[in-house]
């Protein structure tokens, strides 16, 4: 009987863990909008910080990405637990928000906006005698970090969203399973980019002595090569899965959307087929692309008329 027993709980875990295994896939993809513009932003943030500091920053913020997941999770639960209607809002306002971000990158350049400086720029201001270098890391980290728990915010309710019909074990541990393997691959992630440029170099210098001079160099110049447009590749994808995600989230949560959307695809494919999974995705991002130019005119508008 005990053995029966112990082979009935085995068993249930093994079924238990083979849920949150699929749900956290099927989660991670509803949240890929966002772990790219998470992953793209961040590298970003560390530019400006000296190289011999550059791992330590991205360490800081990793831990900060933890503790927000670690506010985040239980405050999710809790809602979902006693007014789950608040989880659909949260997803339709999480949605406006990543195409309200894509829309303004994509926009950026025909709305009026404060010119960035480039990285020569920045470089020189960074290298005057009166900036306090500690202070602006210390900025930089407390900046990544606020940052980090908006989109922290929007990976675990868009993560609640797709499991929010499971038990709640299963919601427990598609969340726990999903922040951490988000936060230890975004930001192990981070942490290669930062350093492609500085491997770059190390290997173009090994070239000059090393046994493996060509193959070193030709690697050192390929890293070199590879960062800058590895970022920009980053910030691309990264845009254009916010409006797929968001699109889809206002789609499939907005019964006034999905009745205009959905009649639309099927007079172009039918149902149960590749194409009509290809028309969806590209509906969904025209209908994040709609969405999120609304949002920043809207936005625009009410910046001008305060002043």
């Amino acid at each position: 009987m005990a053995a029966a027993n112990l082979l009935a709980l085995l068993d249930d875990i093994a079924t238990m863990l083979d849920d949150i295994s699929v749900m956290s896939k099927v989660a991670a993809k509803k949240t890929a909008g966002v772990l790219g513009d998470d992953l793209a932003l961040n590298a970003d943030q560390v530019q400006g910080v000296r190289a011999e500091r550059e791992l330590p920053v991205v360490w800081a913020v990793a831990k900060g990405s933890l503790l927000n997941k670690v506010i985040l999770v239980p405050a999710a639960l809790i809602i979902s637990a006693l007014l789950p209607v608040l989880i659909t809002i949260f997803l339709v306002i999480g949605g406006l928000y990543l195409c309200y971000e894509g829309a303004e990158k994509v926009l950026h350049r025909f709305l009026p906006h404060e010119e960035t400086p480039d990285r020569e720029e920045r470089l020189e201001k960074l290298s005057q005698p009166d900036v306090d270098l500690v202070a602006l890391e210390k900025e930089k980290i407390k900046g990544a970090i606020r940052t980090d728990f908006i989109l922290s915010a929007e990976i675990v309710v868009i993560a609640l969203g797709t499991v929010i019909e499971s038990d709640l074990s299963t919601q427990i541990g598609v969340l726990v399973a999903l922040s951490l393997a988000i936060t230890v691959g975004v930001y192990g992630l981070v942490a290669g980019i930062v350093k492609m440029d500085d491997v770059g170099l190390y290997l173009l210098r090994k070239s000059l002595t090393g046994h493996y001079n060509a193959f070193q160099r030709y690697t050192g110049r390929a890293l070199l090569i590879a960062a800058p447009a590895l970022m920009k590749v980053l910030a691309l994808v990264g845009t254009i899965a916010m409006f797929l995600v968001g699109g889809g989230i206002l789609t499939h949560n907005i019964d006034m959307v999905h009745h205009l959307v959905v009649p639309a695809i099927e007079l172009v494919a039918s149902p149960d087929t590749t194409l009509y999974a290809v028309v969806a995705m590209l509906a969904d991002g025209v209908v994040g692309l709609i969405a999120g130019s609304i949002v920043v005119l809207c936005v625009t508008l009410i910046s001008k008329l305060r002043g």
